[in-house]
Protein backbone atom coordinates (compact mmCIF):
# COMPACT_ATOMS: atom_id res chain seq x y z
CA UNK A 1 0.00 0.00 0.00
CA UNK A 2 3.00 2.33 0.39
CA UNK A 3 3.55 2.34 -3.37
CA UNK A 4 -0.13 3.16 -3.90
CA UNK A 5 0.01 5.96 -1.34
CA UNK A 6 2.94 7.57 -3.17
CA UNK A 7 1.15 7.34 -6.54
CA UNK A 8 -2.07 8.75 -5.09
CA UNK A 9 -0.25 11.61 -3.39
CA UNK A 10 1.22 12.74 -6.70
CA UNK A 11 -2.07 12.41 -8.58
CA UNK A 12 -4.18 14.17 -5.96
CA UNK A 13 -1.72 17.06 -5.61
CA UNK A 14 -1.59 17.54 -9.40
CA UNK A 15 -5.35 18.27 -9.39
CA UNK A 16 -5.90 17.16 -12.98
CA UNK A 17 -7.51 13.93 -14.24
CA UNK A 18 -10.20 11.68 -12.82
CA UNK A 19 -9.74 9.15 -10.05
CA UNK A 20 -12.02 6.41 -11.35
CA UNK A 21 -13.46 3.26 -9.86
CA UNK A 22 -14.71 0.37 -12.01
CA UNK A 23 -16.69 -2.08 -9.91
CA UNK A 24 -18.06 -5.55 -10.57
CA UNK A 25 -19.87 -8.44 -8.93
CA UNK A 26 -17.10 -9.02 -6.37
CA UNK A 27 -17.99 -5.95 -4.32
CA UNK A 28 -21.63 -7.04 -4.10
CA UNK A 29 -20.69 -10.64 -3.31
CA UNK A 30 -19.51 -9.31 0.03
CA UNK A 31 -23.11 -8.18 0.61
CA UNK A 32 -24.36 -11.71 0.03
CA UNK A 33 -25.24 -11.44 -3.64
CA UNK A 34 -23.87 -14.43 -5.55
CA UNK A 35 -21.66 -13.67 -8.52
CA UNK A 36 -22.69 -14.88 -11.95
CA UNK A 37 -20.45 -17.75 -12.87
CA UNK A 38 -19.35 -19.28 -9.57
CA UNK A 39 -20.65 -22.68 -8.52
CA UNK A 40 -23.37 -21.01 -6.43
CA UNK A 41 -23.76 -18.14 -8.85
CA UNK A 42 -26.94 -16.42 -9.87
CA UNK A 43 -27.10 -18.13 -13.25
CA UNK A 44 -26.91 -21.55 -11.59
CA UNK A 45 -29.42 -20.80 -8.83
CA UNK A 46 -32.05 -19.08 -10.89
CA UNK A 47 -32.08 -20.29 -14.48
CA UNK A 48 -32.54 -24.08 -14.49
CA UNK A 49 -28.83 -24.46 -15.29
CA UNK A 50 -28.86 -22.50 -18.53
CA UNK A 51 -25.62 -21.08 -19.81
CA UNK A 52 -25.55 -17.28 -19.29
CA UNK A 53 -24.97 -16.61 -22.99
CA UNK A 54 -28.13 -18.59 -23.81
CA UNK A 55 -30.46 -17.46 -21.07
CA UNK A 56 -29.36 -13.85 -20.71
CA UNK A 57 -30.46 -12.76 -24.16
CA UNK A 58 -33.31 -10.76 -25.65
CA UNK A 59 -33.91 -13.72 -27.94
CA UNK A 60 -34.56 -16.05 -25.01
CA UNK A 61 -36.70 -13.40 -23.29
CA UNK A 62 -38.84 -13.17 -26.43
CA UNK A 63 -39.33 -16.94 -26.49
CA UNK A 64 -39.67 -17.71 -22.74
CA UNK A 65 -40.79 -14.43 -21.24
CA UNK A 66 -42.42 -15.79 -18.10
CA UNK A 67 -39.40 -17.94 -17.23
CA UNK A 68 -37.08 -14.95 -17.58
CA UNK A 69 -39.34 -12.85 -15.39
CA UNK A 70 -39.42 -15.60 -12.75
CA UNK A 71 -35.64 -15.43 -12.65
CA UNK A 72 -35.64 -11.64 -12.43
CA UNK A 73 -38.18 -11.60 -9.59
CA UNK A 74 -35.91 -14.03 -7.76
CA UNK A 75 -33.04 -11.61 -8.43
CA UNK A 76 -35.24 -8.83 -7.04
CA UNK A 77 -35.64 -10.81 -3.82
CA UNK A 78 -31.88 -11.32 -3.44
CA UNK A 79 -31.23 -7.63 -4.02
CA UNK A 80 -33.89 -6.59 -1.49
CA UNK A 81 -32.26 -8.81 1.15
CA UNK A 82 -28.73 -7.50 0.48
CA UNK A 83 -27.26 -4.45 2.21
CA UNK A 84 -24.35 -2.22 1.16
CA UNK A 85 -21.06 -3.26 2.77
CA UNK A 86 -17.98 -1.39 3.98
CA UNK A 87 -16.64 -1.20 0.43
CA UNK A 88 -19.77 0.54 -0.85
CA UNK A 89 -19.78 3.00 2.05
CA UNK A 90 -16.07 3.74 1.61
CA UNK A 91 -16.69 4.70 -2.03
CA UNK A 92 -19.44 7.07 -0.91
CA UNK A 93 -16.99 8.73 1.48
CA UNK A 94 -14.31 8.88 -1.22
CA UNK A 95 -16.80 10.61 -3.53
CA UNK A 96 -17.38 13.25 -0.84
CA UNK A 97 -13.61 13.78 -0.52
CA UNK A 98 -12.76 13.95 -4.23
CA UNK A 99 -15.96 15.61 -5.47
CA UNK A 100 -15.78 16.12 -9.26
CA UNK A 101 -12.56 14.14 -9.69
CA UNK A 102 -14.35 11.00 -8.47
CA UNK A 103 -15.96 8.78 -11.10
CA UNK A 104 -17.71 5.47 -10.48
CA UNK A 105 -18.49 3.11 -13.34
CA UNK A 106 -20.22 -0.10 -12.31
CA UNK A 107 -21.15 -3.33 -14.04
CA UNK A 108 -23.49 -4.13 -11.16
CA UNK A 109 -27.25 -3.91 -11.60
CA UNK A 110 -28.23 -4.11 -7.92
CA UNK A 111 -28.25 -0.41 -6.97
CA UNK A 112 -26.18 -0.99 -3.82
CA UNK A 113 -23.87 1.91 -4.67
CA UNK A 114 -26.83 4.29 -4.67
CA UNK A 115 -28.23 2.76 -1.50
CA UNK A 116 -24.91 3.43 0.25
CA UNK A 117 -25.24 7.10 -0.68
CA UNK A 118 -23.01 7.47 -3.75
CA UNK A 119 -24.52 10.26 -5.84
CA UNK A 120 -23.12 9.83 -9.33
CA UNK A 121 -23.00 6.25 -10.60
CA UNK A 122 -22.59 5.23 -14.25
CA UNK A 123 -24.35 1.87 -14.62
CA UNK A 124 -23.02 0.37 -17.85
CA UNK A 125 -25.17 -2.78 -17.60
CA UNK A 126 -28.39 -1.15 -16.37
CA UNK A 127 -30.30 -1.59 -13.13
CA UNK A 128 -32.65 -4.33 -11.93
CA UNK A 129 -34.77 -1.71 -10.14
CA UNK A 130 -35.88 -0.34 -13.52
CA UNK A 131 -37.93 -1.74 -16.40
CA UNK A 132 -38.73 -0.52 -19.88
CA UNK A 133 -41.02 -1.52 -22.75
CA UNK A 134 -39.65 -4.47 -24.72
CA UNK A 135 -40.82 -2.70 -27.90
CA UNK A 136 -38.99 0.46 -26.79
CA UNK A 137 -42.10 2.66 -26.85
CA UNK A 138 -41.08 4.14 -23.49
CA UNK A 139 -37.90 4.68 -21.54
CA UNK A 140 -36.85 3.20 -18.19
CA UNK A 141 -39.34 3.49 -15.32
CA UNK A 142 -39.26 2.30 -11.71
CA UNK A 143 -40.05 -1.36 -11.15
CA UNK A 144 -43.85 -1.77 -10.67
CA UNK A 145 -44.56 -1.93 -6.94
CA UNK A 146 -47.48 -4.29 -7.59
CA UNK A 147 -45.09 -7.00 -8.85
CA UNK A 148 -43.58 -8.77 -5.85
CA UNK A 149 -40.29 -10.60 -5.46
CA UNK A 150 -40.38 -14.41 -5.57
CA UNK A 151 -38.51 -17.58 -4.87
CA UNK A 152 -37.11 -18.95 -8.12
CA UNK A 153 -39.54 -21.89 -7.96
CA UNK A 154 -42.63 -19.64 -7.89
CA UNK A 155 -44.67 -19.09 -11.05
CA UNK A 156 -45.99 -15.73 -12.15
CA UNK A 157 -49.57 -14.99 -11.21
CA UNK A 158 -52.07 -13.54 -13.64
CA UNK A 159 -51.81 -10.27 -11.73
CA UNK A 160 -48.01 -10.31 -12.16
CA UNK A 161 -48.40 -10.82 -15.90
CA UNK A 162 -50.86 -7.94 -16.21
CA UNK A 163 -48.61 -5.60 -14.24
CA UNK A 164 -45.57 -6.54 -16.32
CA UNK A 165 -47.15 -5.13 -19.46
CA UNK A 166 -46.44 -1.68 -20.90
CA UNK A 167 -49.22 0.80 -20.13
CA UNK A 168 -48.72 2.50 -23.50
CA UNK A 169 -48.70 -0.39 -25.96
CA UNK A 170 -49.52 -3.54 -23.98
CA UNK A 171 -46.23 -5.28 -24.79
CA UNK A 172 -44.19 -7.04 -22.12
CA UNK A 173 -41.98 -4.87 -19.97
CA UNK A 174 -38.38 -6.03 -19.83
CA UNK A 175 -35.64 -5.67 -17.21
CA UNK A 176 -33.58 -2.54 -17.80
CA UNK A 177 -30.36 -4.51 -18.17
CA UNK A 178 -27.98 -5.27 -21.00
CA UNK A 179 -28.31 -8.78 -22.42
CA UNK A 180 -25.61 -10.79 -24.15
CA UNK A 181 -27.09 -10.36 -27.64
CA UNK A 182 -27.40 -6.58 -27.27
CA UNK A 183 -24.91 -3.77 -27.81
CA UNK A 184 -23.76 -1.03 -25.49
CA UNK A 185 -25.15 2.43 -26.21
CA UNK A 186 -25.02 5.86 -24.61
CA UNK A 187 -28.79 6.19 -24.15
CA UNK A 188 -29.14 3.35 -21.65
CA UNK A 189 -25.59 2.24 -20.76
CA UNK A 190 -23.32 5.32 -20.80
CA UNK A 191 -21.13 3.93 -23.60
CA UNK A 192 -19.63 7.24 -24.79
CA UNK A 193 -19.44 8.64 -21.27
CA UNK A 194 -17.46 5.62 -20.06
CA UNK A 195 -14.89 6.12 -22.82
CA UNK A 196 -14.68 9.83 -22.05
CA UNK A 197 -14.03 9.07 -18.38
CA UNK A 198 -11.39 6.47 -19.26
CA UNK A 199 -9.68 8.96 -21.58
CA UNK A 200 -9.37 11.50 -18.75
CA UNK A 201 -8.50 9.11 -15.92
CA UNK A 202 -5.17 9.38 -14.11
CA UNK A 203 -5.72 6.34 -11.88
CA UNK A 204 -8.25 3.55 -12.35
CA UNK A 205 -9.25 1.22 -9.52
CA UNK A 206 -10.63 -2.07 -10.84
CA UNK A 207 -12.65 -3.50 -7.98
CA UNK A 208 -14.10 -7.01 -7.80
CA UNK A 209 -14.35 -7.70 -11.51
CA UNK A 210 -12.55 -10.28 -13.60
CA UNK A 211 -12.90 -8.82 -17.10
CA UNK A 212 -15.55 -10.97 -18.77
CA UNK A 213 -17.40 -8.22 -20.67
CA UNK A 214 -16.28 -5.92 -23.45
CA UNK A 215 -16.73 -2.34 -22.23
CA UNK A 216 -14.93 -2.82 -18.88
CA UNK A 217 -12.02 -4.43 -20.74
CA UNK A 218 -11.91 -1.51 -23.18
CA UNK A 219 -11.94 0.98 -20.30
CA UNK A 220 -8.90 -0.74 -18.79
CA UNK A 221 -7.20 -0.94 -22.19
CA UNK A 222 -7.76 2.80 -22.73
CA UNK A 223 -6.14 3.68 -19.41
CA UNK A 224 -3.31 1.24 -20.15
CA UNK A 225 -2.63 2.78 -23.58
CA UNK A 226 -2.46 6.23 -21.99
CA UNK A 227 0.18 4.84 -19.57
CA UNK A 228 -1.88 5.88 -16.57
CA UNK A 229 -2.10 3.90 -13.34
CA UNK A 230 -4.35 0.87 -12.87
CA UNK A 231 -4.97 -0.65 -9.43
CA UNK A 232 -6.62 -4.07 -9.31
CA UNK A 233 -8.38 -4.82 -6.02
CA UNK A 234 -9.32 -8.48 -6.06
CA UNK A 235 -8.60 -11.48 -3.78
CA UNK A 236 -7.79 -13.41 -6.96
CA UNK A 237 -4.63 -12.65 -8.91
CA UNK A 238 -5.33 -14.50 -12.14
CA UNK A 239 -8.18 -12.52 -13.70
CA UNK A 240 -8.28 -11.47 -17.34
CA UNK A 241 -7.33 -7.96 -16.22
CA UNK A 242 -4.16 -9.34 -14.64
CA UNK A 243 -3.44 -11.08 -17.95
CA UNK A 244 -3.82 -8.01 -20.19
CA UNK A 245 -1.84 -5.86 -17.75
CA UNK A 246 0.99 -8.34 -17.22
CA UNK A 247 4.33 -6.54 -17.30
CA UNK A 248 2.73 -3.07 -17.27
CA UNK A 249 4.76 -0.79 -15.00
CA UNK A 250 1.74 1.31 -14.03
CA UNK A 251 -0.11 -1.69 -12.53
CA UNK A 252 -0.59 -2.10 -8.78
CA UNK A 253 -2.29 -5.30 -7.61
CA UNK A 254 -3.91 -5.47 -4.16
CA UNK A 255 -4.88 -9.07 -3.42
CA UNK A 256 -7.49 -8.30 -0.78
CA UNK A 257 -11.26 -7.90 -0.58
CA UNK A 258 -12.84 -4.59 -1.50
CA UNK A 259 -14.49 -4.28 1.93
CA UNK A 260 -11.04 -4.44 3.54
CA UNK A 261 -9.12 -2.30 1.01
CA UNK A 262 -11.50 0.54 0.16
CA UNK A 263 -11.85 1.83 3.75
CA UNK A 264 -8.04 1.90 3.95
CA UNK A 265 -7.98 3.79 0.67
CA UNK A 266 -10.48 6.32 2.01
CA UNK A 267 -8.25 7.02 5.01
CA UNK A 268 -5.23 7.35 2.72
CA UNK A 269 -7.01 9.92 0.51
CA UNK A 270 -8.22 11.80 3.56
CA UNK A 271 -4.69 12.09 4.93
CA UNK A 272 -3.29 13.24 1.58
CA UNK A 273 -5.92 15.96 1.29
CA UNK A 274 -5.22 17.17 4.83
CA UNK A 275 -1.46 17.32 4.33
Amino acid sequence: MEELQSILHTIIKEKQGYITFLTGAGISAESGLPTYRSIDGIWIKGTKYHRPEEFGTFRYFSQETEEVWQYNLFWKKLIAEAQPNDGHYALTEIEALLVDRFKLITQNVDGLHQRSGTQKVYEIHGNKQKVRCSKECSGPIDFPETVKQKEYTEDLTQEDIENLKCEKCGSWLRPHTLWFDESYNEKYYHFDTAYHIADHTDILFVVGTSGSTALPVNIVETVKIRAKHVVIINPENDTYFHYILRGVKTLVSVQESSSATLPQLKIMIEEILKA
